[in-house]
């Protein structure tokens, strides 16, 4: 399958400036972009609430610059193309959202994001600032077996702890208390994902993975790491019963627990093909007894161009489905 390397920019140099300018002169009114390149919210959340902040490489739009907002980030750290923001951006970072009750910064579990949040940490005790926590989000099942959870890559399934995060903290949760259902929602959420096709950076031109014409890889990362297996490209049903049993074994999901579903499309899926797996994953669920609450579908986490999903299940209650529920107005992200 032939990859697009052709690409409408001004210079590659300057991608990632252009880009953040498009994007805040889009959505002046929810955003805007300080002199330091954050994204922070247009209107600072209210003084005494906790502050969330992420940081991610670029190239993943609309996460992570979608998610800032009421009811969502209060800051949002856009590093290079695929490359995390360096642990100086991340203090600053941390310093434009702090409101007073703290700062919880979240992490996606990749190697030099978390090698620099890290360092970010200890050079906020070294200048007394004392009121930061980390959270450390992953749910790719494909990327570390069941029993090593924390080794696991970070991918689409944490936009159910942004989203719920967001409410929590827009409510007045303290640190605490946002640090550990952060941890909550990551413990129950799981993502599986598959690409049909690869991409091209923007920055090289160069096809950034190989995968031969009429195959697919189950287990994908966001950034064409290696997943678990590569079959011949098969129906939208036989493509979800490959993958959804994996995920509801892994946490696992029972019969009469309650689910959110994201359908993440990786850049370039139609919502045709989405709608058809969907309803595959809606009649799977309930043959197992699994009651399906709400679903989002669409690009929320992509890779460039590149043809494929990430299908996640997050196991929610009561209290959960209430912030899922609640007001959101991110640029990508808006709630009831």
């Amino acid at each position: 399958m032939s990859v697009r390397k052709a690409k409408l920019i001004n210079q590659r140099d300057t991608i990632l400036q252009d880009m953040l300018a498009g994007f805040v002169s889009a959505y002046s009114e929810i955003v805007r972009l300080t002199d330091d390149g954050l994204i922070v919210r247009a209107q600072p959340k209210a003084a005494g609430k906790v502050g969330l902040v992420i940081g991610n490489g670029s190239g993943h739009e609309p996460a992570m610059i979608g998610f800032v907002g009421d009811g969502l980030f209060d800051v949002n750290i856009p590093g290079a193309l695929f490359a995390a923001p360096g642990p100086e951006r991340i203090v600053a970072g941390i310093k434009a959202a702090d409101r007073g009750a703290g700062v919880l910064l979240c992490v996606s579990h990749h190697a030099g994001d978390l090698m620099n949040a890290e360092i970010a940490l200890e050079l906020c005790q070294m200048e007394g600032i004392d009121k930061v926590e980390m959270v450390v989000l992953y749910d790719d099942i494909s990327s570390a077996p069941k029993g090593s959870e924390p080794e696991r890559r970070g991918t689409a399934g944490l936009f159910f702890t942004w989203k719920m995060l967001g409410a929590f903290a827009e409510m007045g949760a303290s640190l605490a208390e946002c640090k550990a259902l952060s941890e909550r929602i990551r413990d129950n959420t799981r993502t599986l994902a598959v690409a049909l096709s690869s991409c091209a950076s923007p920055i090289t031109g160069e096809v950034m993975f190989d995968l031969p014409e009429g195959e697919m890889e189950i287990g994908m990362g966001v950034h064409g790491e290696v997943g678990t297996g590569r079959h011949k490209i098969a129906s939208a049903d036989t493509t979800i019963d490959l993958m959804l049993p994996r995920i509801l074994d892994d946490l696992p999901f029972r019969a009469g627990d309650e689910v959110l579903v994201l359908l993440n499309n990786s850049g370039s899926m139609t919502l045709m093909e989405l709608y058809i797996l969907h309803g595959r994953v809606a009649a799977l669920l309930k043959e197992a007894g699994i009651r399906h609450y709400k679903s989002w579908i669409g690009p929320y986490a992509t890779t460039q161009e590149m043809a494929g999903f990430a299908l996640s299940l997050c196991r929610v209650d009561d209290q959960l489905k209430q912030l899922w529920d609640a007001p959101a107005n991110g640029a990508f992200l808006k709630g009831v």
